[in-house]
């Protein structure tokens, strides 16, 4: 294949682009090189010198069309990232999400007919609140969680009809998707706007619902990138990890070569096309457990994750992946551990340096009255 990725210099690009080159594929990657992601706008080191990279914003036409030329196959990664930062930056990510991926989506529609198949990153976001279960009423889907609730600092939710605490459970691709950030928003139009564009074409897309990704590359100096590198970033720098709620909210954390070769299998397999296809571990795992094992690796027990008991707007409680689809469709089996890949991390971490940029942008979640 001839592939195009694009955001292809970023964390999760640069390692699906290494995982394709050693496939025997050739890789393209366009990217606008965001200064908040890689500093100064240069080229990443990390990045192969195999992978031709085409510098320019996805918003432009004329970008955009000069990427695909000779390509086959396109990924679409390039996002603004950020669940806290895209509620009170609502134009910047809705121009660069929705007006990116409908710029890509115009000009992949003129060269469709040479075209063999699209991936779109999708998020765990979209679905909001994970699949529960009430021990009275079953399995339920709740949206949100009250004002009156969280104002009192009840973390956990409760059966809307009988008010018992509810069982979070693996959450499959159909359950109701409910986006509670402009994030999320933008990543369930991705998926929507691929997917019919796609089935519209008769060219085979899958979008991909990426659950907690992490490893190394990720920008430990972005304050609004994955838990695992904002934690890491602040450790390089003796701070405490800054944690809301009561730190006992679970994730699904997946490590970024597993998600590498989901993708891969679902271009060259087309076993998930026309679907959207969760890419997790079913395994949950607590923030303040995130914290603690990042702390202890780094040698820094002492700086305790710092518990802020406030909660962050558009934020959920727990969503951990049910992934029976993946591995029915694609065969997919994730292979790394969280203590494993949490050691592979660690080791890329402590020869990192980071500027932390954590304080400034809690201070802007609080200014714009996201926090409380």
């Amino acid at each position: 294949m001839r592939v195009l990725i694009t955001g292809g210099a970023g964390f999760i690009g640069s390692h699906l682009g290494d995982a394709l080159l050693r496939a025997g594929h050739s890789v393209r990657a366009l990217d606008n090189l965001d200064p908040q992601v890689h500093p100064g706008g240069e080229r990443p080191g990390y990045l192969s010198s195999e992978i031709e990279l085409q510098v320019g914003d996805v918003r432009d036409h004329a970008a955009v069309a000069r990427a695909l030329d000779g390509i086959d196959t396109v990924v679409h990664f390039a996002a603004a990232v950020g669940v806290g930062q895209s509620m009170y930056e609502i134009e910047k990510y809705t121009s660069i999400n929705a007006i990116g991926a409908a710029v890509v989506l115009e000009e992949i529609a003129k060269v469709r007919d040479r075209l063999g198949r699209m991936l779109v990153a999708s998020s765990m976001s979209i679905y909001g609140e994970g699949r529960y279960r009430c021990p009275t009423h079953g399995l339920v889907a709740p949206q949100v969680r009250s004002d009156e609730q969280l104002d009192r600092r009840e973390w956990e939710l409760r059966c809307d009809d009988c008010g018992q605490e509810l069982e979070p459970l693996p959450t499959g691709e159909d359950k109701p998707i409910w986006p509670m950030s402009i994030y999320a928003v933008g990543k369930r139009d991705h998926e929507e706007m691929f997917l019919s564009i796609g089935r519209a074409h008769r060219l085979p897309t899958v979008a991909m619902r990426f659950f907690n990704v992490y490893g190394d590359r990720q920008s430990l100096s972005n304050p609004y990138t994955g838990v695992a590198a904002i934690f890491g970033g602040r450790l390089l720098n003796d701070n405490a990890p800054l944690v809301f709620e009561d730190g006992l909210q679970s994730r699904d954390f997946i490590h970024v070569s597993d998600i590498a070769v989901g993708c891969i299998t679902a271009l060259e397999s087309g076993g998930a096309d026309y679907r959207a296809v969760n890419l997790g571990t079913g395994v949950p795992t607590t923030i303040l457990d995130v914290a603690r094992e990042l702390a202890s690796g780094l040698g820094k027990e002492q700086l305790k994750p710092e518990i802020v008991n406030k909660f962050r707007a558009g934020d959920i409680r727990h969503c951990v992946a049910d992934i029976a689809l993946a591995e029915r469709t694609l065969g997919f089996a994730p292979k790394v551990r969280f203590a494993d890949g949490m050691r592979e991390l660690l080791g890329w971490v402590a020869n990192q340096q980071a500027t932390d940029s954590v304080d400034a942008a809690a201070g802007q979640l609080e200014a714009a009255g996201l926090t409380r």
